[in-house]
């Protein structure tokens, strides 16, 4: 009679693939047994040992290519390595958890991207009778700043929280938005222009360009922000350039495309 077992016998005892079994032969992590004179490999129970061993160790979250020298080692450097694959496991762990914590405040929108004084901001021009797509283009802009000025992404929001203090401003501000659906060369965006740049120099504090961007070598990132959108509506864009022409007129400096 044969002794030991075959290949697929050790697979089922030890709970893994065959395939998993040939994988560990190849990494040197088991070694193979000397085969039958029928030409099967067979399994003694050193092998059998030796394959629970890798298995458990490779299900605990021991890489692979680490389990043949932890196997080897002493009990002293067994126990260390061991204490170093449980350290990369709670970091990994706690990478994971953070991660799922991440797709949990995905549930409440904004909240996973923009720190709360941003939302606040966003729920209030809700509030005030923003239309949602007017809300979400403000959210856009909040993104885009926070990207492309983090440094100076208090002060965005302290000018937006003086635009929304400013109930002339809100009104204006409803009209521009109105006017993306207007064509480019309506009479009313002229006037609409004269109006928002006199609002601006009648109230300083909406004009204030986070330090960041005054630099006339960030014009760059001043534009994606401030024109952000108006490939999509031509009339805005005017409206845009005609209120910076209106305040570079009366002496503000406002970065040049």
């Amino acid at each position: 009679m044969a002794s030991g077992i075959t290949i697929g016998q050790a697979a089922a005892f030890v709970g893994v693939t065959v395939k998993t079994i040939r994988h560990y032969h190849r990494l040197g992590l088991v070694d193979e047994p000397p085969r039958d004179g029928s030409d099967y490999r067979r399994y003694g129970s050193s092998d059998l040992l030796r394959l629970v061993q890798v298995r458990t160790l490779a299900e605990s979250g021991v890489p692979l290519s680490e389990i043949g020298a932890l196997l080897g080692a002493d009990p002293q450097r067994f126990a260390a390595d061991l204490a170093e694959v449980k350290r990369r496991l709670t970091e990994r762990i706690e990478e994971l958890t953070a991660r799922r914590d991440s797709l949990d405040r995905l549930v409440n929108g904004d909240r996973a991207l923009l720190p709360d004084r941003a939302c606040a901001l966003l729920d209030r021009a809700a509030d005030l009778g923003f239309a949602p797509d007017a809300v979400a283009a403000y959210r856009e802009g909040m993104l885009l700043a926070k990207a492309l000025v983090p440094e100076g992404f208090d002060d965005y929001l302290t000018e937006a929280e003086h635009a929304l203090d400013d109930t002339r401003f809100v009104a204006l501000n409803k009209q521009c938005w109105a006017a993306k659906d207007w064509q480019p060369d309506d009479p009313r965006i002229e006037e609409l222009a004269t109006a928002v740049a006199d609002r601006f120099l009648a109230n300083p504090a909406l004009l204030a360009i986070p330090n960041s961007l005054q630099a006339s070598t960030d014009a760059t990132r001043y534009g994606l922000l401030n024109h952000h959108g108006e490939e999509q509506a031509p009339a805005v864009a005017r409206l845009t350039t005609l209120v910076e022409a209106k305040l570079r007129s009366a002496g503000v400096d406002i970065p040049h495309q």
